[in-house]
């Protein structure tokens, strides 16, 4: 009797990314860590653009962070927001232009002396999965200097993972998908 072929299965896509994922996943204040105007409150915003530098108009991103004291939050209602507690999680699609807005605070380091940073996952068409990077506080340039993730990213790609302070206190953060100043992107290998 033949024997079947070994099958081996390979990975799917975490995520299928195609032209709706704009229409299901927005909710209402998804980008508002904070309210806007709260005292603790800094905006974060940027935009998203291809290999040629033209805006991405339907990406959609996703923060983690923790609060300003470094703290994780644990409270639930990621998804229901009541203006006034901090979950550490936002969802924000861009504009027509590739700009998208968070209100947030600053985070600050989880452990001492460890570079404070926000984790952010995007999705767009085009896009296979979802992609994954850290944006910086540009402050703390002791704490830079010593962290891994930025020591192992060449140098002259480093400023691609770290934001800029604006007069008003905003941080910008610009996503460029391939080409010259591509932001760098993290792999999380999955067990098998």
């Amino acid at each position: 009797m033949a024997q079947a072929p070994d099958l081996k299965l390979v990975p799917t896509p975490g995520q299928t990314v195609g032209p709706f994922f704009g229409y299901a996943l927005p909710y209402e204040k998804d980008s508002e860590l904070l309210a806007p105007g709260h005292p603790r409150s800094i905006r974060l915003h940027g935009t998203v653009t291809d290999g040629a530098g033209n805006p991405i108009p339907d990406a959609l991103l996703e923060i983690w962070q923790p609060d300003e004291h470094g703290v994780v939050s644990q409270e639930t209602g990621s998804l229901r927001r009541d203006g006034y507690t901090f979950t550490g999680f936002g969802r924000a699609a861009v504009d027509n232009v590739g700009h998208f807005t968070f209100t947030t605070v600053n985070p600050g380091p989880t452990e001492e002396g460890q570079a404070p940073f926000i984790a952010l996952t995007l999705f767009a068409r085009g896009l296979t999965n979802r992609l994954f990077t850290r944006i910086y506080l540009p402050e703390d340039t002791e704490a830079l200097a010593a962290d891994p993730l930025l020591n192992a990213v060449d140098a002259e790609r480093r400023d691609t993972l770290i934001a800029e302070r604006e007069a008003d206190g905003a941080l910008r953060f610009d996503v460029r998908l391939q080409g010259e100043g591509e932001t760098v992107f993290l792999a999380y290998p999955r067990e098998s």
